[in-house]
């Protein structure tokens, strides 16, 4: 995926306003099958599998390591009771399926676990791509793009999904998800078909947008990303994930145990910055009436017009705090805020 294919700031909008597409086949499937799926994703995923009863119900969840940090966060899809799907993050792939296989093993459990992305995934096996659709008009121009899946389609509830078979583009999963904040499909079909997707959705009109409005988006939505606001040094009590984790359920898993010894220790907020000194950027220092904090994501919300970012702060800073971000050597003002910043196209905060 380009930074942007013209203007990133004319991507964004096209997504809050109308449709906007990604091609995120960097992003990798893994299609976990066995006769014990399900009890070997209760003890490696944070979330509980547990929620997934219905088939092509989806859940949000993040995998730890003993000491409670995120190896990666991922959405999990029930197929059957034999047949789970993961959608990982691109450069934690390779790492994944290696812990994935490792706690098998330990586990005990026969699963298979099959890459399918180009260039990961086995001989004989299909590789897949992964084209998200997102805005406003999204639902509506995938329908015809795809018309025949437009009556299986229309009734999906957020975070579920449906197979489709097209005569053209061959078994199509069409999943109520994404990452910018707005309505949307994520579709995901054989690689070999993802230009004809494409190709479709243009003449449906729906604009091609990059991974820089992909960010702007995300992080307007107020939505973590892999490497800056959580990494394997992160708890998700830390950082905004806490909703992801179910520590009520009596099952174990990897990570548990040091999450209920440590607790949380720090929290995650939205900033709005309140000066024009800068642009507020991953790194940066924040000073709090409760002690010192640091921004793991900022940037300029092309919707909002102002600087916006996510920070990781001592907990007790409340809402609505002034606080002050170290920005090239001054201290520039900034409103504590509760993420999203921009949801469904309307302010927030």
């Amino acid at each position: 995926m380009p930074i942007h294919y013209g203007s990133q700031i004319d991507e964004h909008h096209a997504v809050r306003k109308e449709a906007g597409m990604f091609d995120v086949s960097h992003m990798c499937v893994v299609d976990i099958q066995g006769d014990d799926v399900r009890g070997f994703l209760r003890g490696v995923l944070a979330n509980n599998v547990d929620k997934l009863q219905a088939p092509g119900k989806a859940l949000y969840t993040c995998m730890l390591n003993p000491e409670g940090g995120i190896l990666d966060d991922l959405i999990v899809y029930y197929l059957s009771e034999s047949s789970f799907r993961l959608i990982v993050n691109a450069t934690t792939a390779h790492k994944d399926l290696a812990w994935l296989s490792r706690e098998a093993q330990a586990q005990g459990v026969k699963v298979a676990l099959t890459a399918r992305r180009t260039g990961d995934a086995p001989e004989g096996v299909t590789p897949l791509a992964i084209i998200a659709v997102q805005g406003p008009q999204a639902r509506a121009r995938t329908w015809h793009a795809i018309p025949e899946s437009q009556a299986a389609a229309e009734t999906l509830k957020p975070f579920h999904s449906i197979h489709h078979t097209d005569p053209q583009l061959g078994e199509v999963m069409i999943a109520r998800t994404g990452y910018t904040g707005e309505d949307g499909h994520e579709i995901i079909l054989p690689a070999d078909q993802a230009i004809a997707l494409w190709d479709r959705l243009l003449e449906a009109g729906v604009r091609p947008a990059g991974l820089g409005a992909r960010d702007t988006l995300r992080l307007e939505a107020g939505m973590n990303l892999y490497g800056q606001d959580m990494d394997e040094q992160t708890s998700p009590l830390d950082c905004g994930l806490a909703w992801t984790v179910d520590l009520e359920a009596p099952r174990d898993f990897v990570g548990k145990a040091a999450l209920l010894e440590q607790g949380q220790k720090n929290q995650m907020v939205g900033l709005l910055s309140l000066d024009r000194a800068g642009i507020l950027r991953s790194g940066q220092q924040v000073d709090t009436p409760l002690g010192e904090g640091k921004i793991t994501s900022g940037t300029f919300s092309p919707t909002m017009q102002q600087s916006i970012a996510l920070a990781c702060v001592p907990q007790g800073v409340e809402t609505g705090a002034e606080v002050h971000v170290q920005v090239r050597g001054k201290a520039a003002r900034a409103r504590v805020v509760r993420p999203p910043f921009v949801r469904n196209g309307q302010i927030k905060v």
